[in-house]
């Protein structure tokens, strides 16, 4: 009830008259069923804005730290999350990401919509980063259609590390959903898992006009931050062979130094 009335009522109609939003290809959302909305991440105001213009419910996998705060604006935070539909990620690796994978299927399995970062963080500069394989297990084991969304110009109405949204407008593009029935039955092959998230990569890349950077966005962060040594990233289009040559992942959505299966992006 709490997600209706915020998106119908309160949230929704001040966020469409103040920010003015253009969609193009809504009607590629399925009307009903479940799917995977894997979508580019550039603010963290990208889980708002898209769940406001699409008629349906969608739920995202967010972070497990939201919903751990302490004091009073951790406990609103996490009281909001859940109430909003939002599912928590544990992303350290391991049984643990894979149970927090779990929600996710359960989503699908009851026929919602599911809300997916395949970078797993936010861009740090408005680049397209390397997919995470964790939306290629989903989409492979759930067996369900993957609609790229393309979030335009929310980078610039809340960057990091602004709290107040900057109001201009923004735009939201829904391509049309990829179908990865050629790989049912392939879903733990590594292989298959790169070659399904490098075609969702590639289908937001085309959709945002983003320049396409072959490296992991939180390892791009670790270095901006100086945990890192620097060395500069190739960019351009998405290579055939990207990540072939990755460490063996873990089962969940960790940062890419302890696998590449997250698909959180709420950072």
């Amino acid at each position: 009830m709490f997600y209706w009335v915020m998106k119908r009522i309160f949230l929704g109609p001040v966020l469409k008259l103040l920010f003015r939003p253009w969609v193009k290809g809504l009607d590629n959302v399925p009307h009903d069923g479940p799917a995977i909305l894997a979508s580019n991440h550039l603010s963290f105001s990208d889980s708002i804005f898209m769940p406001v213009m699409v008629p349906r419910r969608v739920s995202f996998l967010a972070k497990s730290e939201y919903f751990t705060g302490t004091g009073l604006k951790g406990r609103l935070t996490a009281m909001f999350f859940r109430l909003t539909n939002q599912l928590p990620m544990d992303r350290s690796g391991g049984a643990a990401s894979e149970l927090s994978l779990q929600a996710g299927r359960d989503v699908l399995a009851a026929g919602g919509l599911l809300g997916i970062y395949p970078e797993g963080t936010r861009s740090p500069d408005a680049k397209l980063y390397r997919g995470k394989v964790g939306v290629a297990k989903l989409a492979l084991q759930t067996r369900v259609p993957v609609v790229p969304v393309a979030m335009i110009g929310t980078e610039k109405v809340q960057p990091i590390g602004k709290r107040l949204p900057n109001i201009r407008r923004i735009g939201i593009i829904f391509g049309q959903p990829l179908d990865f029935s050629r790989y049912y039955g392939q879903e733990e092959d590594r292989t298959v898992q790169r070659a399904v998230t490098d075609e969702i990569m590639y289908e937001l890349m085309r959709l945002s006009g983003q320049q396409y950077v072959d490296e992991y966005a939180a390892v791009v962060k670790q270095r901006l931050a100086g945990q890192l040594p620097s060395r500069e990233s190739g960019s351009g289009t998405i290579p055939t062979d990207a990540g072939t040559e990755e460490r063996p992942e873990s089962a969940g959505g960790s940062e890419p130094d302890d696998g590449d299966d997250g698909v959180s992006g709420k950072v």
